[in-house]
């Protein structure tokens, strides 16, 4: 496999507005002739020493190098979502990172509208089977995959492709039980309280996969827009107060790290969508620990900045998370 990377720190990360491209979008790396530092220079002599040695588990190995790098977001981008979802996972430092043997993990995918992957409504299927995978082999007991769909549930799950992307690889696949919420004080700046699902509640480690879209309330929905589905009651009665209603309830359920999912996104007509017209193929996934940084970033592909999103305003100014990314190491790769 050829891949290339780079890593910024400062105010050079590159931002795209995909509303300019009909296609794949450029990762913006800079086009430099062939360098090698000190630090590569000793990282791939000591990966071609070993493997002309001994058999070594390269994605483990390359997974505990770049941990040590200490990386905040990880931007990757190929034509797999199988690969890219694996490679940015090790770019923070591997899945045995994060996930321990017999965890009970919950995989918290969108499976929110009775749409096709195509549609970009849904968070991709591949996307998400891989990471129940990762924890798997990880040595994870269960991995849970669920949502509260607004259209028909039986219908999401399967016209998303998730539901059978995920058994596929051993997930323990369930519709949302009403009788499984039970109220949470949040004690917030909008909600003092909340009904919320017991299982993400009780699980070891939480994993959010949303996907990247628009939506007319939010303007996008990214990370924390993701967990209106494992809130119970009336889910509209926050749009009055969305922004810090999100906040509230992301204070509450931290994920053990974010996968957004931007194989396909949505930039138009969201959250449901319909039209193939309003869906921008950047077959790419950002992956990182800080959800207020993921949702900042994935600002960035729909022209705007974390500052245009006032739940990650508000989630900054509260912190939650930092929505500055000068402040962040960024480390992009293109497969």
């Amino acid at each position: 496999m050829v891949y290339r990377e780079e890593t910024y720190t400062d105010r050079d990360v590159p931002y795209t507005n995909c509303s300019e491209h009909n296609h794949p979008v450029s990762m913006n790396i800079p086009s430099k002739g062939f360098s090698m530092n000190r630090r590569d220079f000793i990282k791939t002599s000591f990966i071609a020493g070993l493997s002309v040695s001994i058999p070594i588990n390269l994605d483990l190995l390359i997974g505990n190098l770049h941990a040590s790098e200490n990386v905040d977001i990880a931007v990757v981008q190929g034509s797999s979502p199988a690969m890219i979802t694996t490679a940015a996972v090790n770019a923070l430092g591997g899945i045995n990172r994060f996930i321990s043997q017999g965890d009970i993990v919950v995989v918290k995918p969108n499976i929110g509208w009775d749409r096709t992957p195509e549609q970009a409504a849904n968070t991709n299927p591949e996307v998400v089977s891989t990471i129940v995978k990762l924890c798997y082999e990880a040595g994870a007991k269960t991995v849970k995959v669920f949502d509260r769909p607004v259209n028909d549930p039986r219908r999401c799950y399967k016209q998303s492709g998730i539901a059978d992307a995920v058994r596929d690889v051993g997930a323990d696949v369930s519709y949302v039980d009403k009788r499984k919420f039970k109220k949470v004080k949040l004690e917030g700046l909008a909600l003092k309280e909340w009904p919320l699902y017991t299982e993400i509640l009780e699980a070891d480690k939480v994993i959010n996969v949303p996907i990247a879209k628009t939506h007319g309330l939010a303007t996008l929905t990214l990370g924390m827009k993701n967990w209106m589905g494992v809130m119970g009651g009336w889910r509209g009665r926050i749009h009055q107060r969305l922004d810090k209603s999100l906040v509230d309830i992301a204070k509450v359920i931290k994920p053990t790290f974010t996968v957004l999912d931007a194989v396909r996104i949505l930039t138009d007509n969201g959250p449901q969508g319909g039209s193939l017209l309003d869906v921008r193929l950047l077959n790419t996934v950002i992956a990182g620990t800080d959800q207020v940084a993921i949702d900042s970033f994935g600002a960035t592909l729909f022209g705007l900045t974390g500052a245009d999103l006032g739940y990650v305003r508000i989630g900054d100014q509260a912190g939650l998370g930092v929505m500055d990314l000068s402040r962040l190491k960024i480390k992009k790769i293109m497969m």
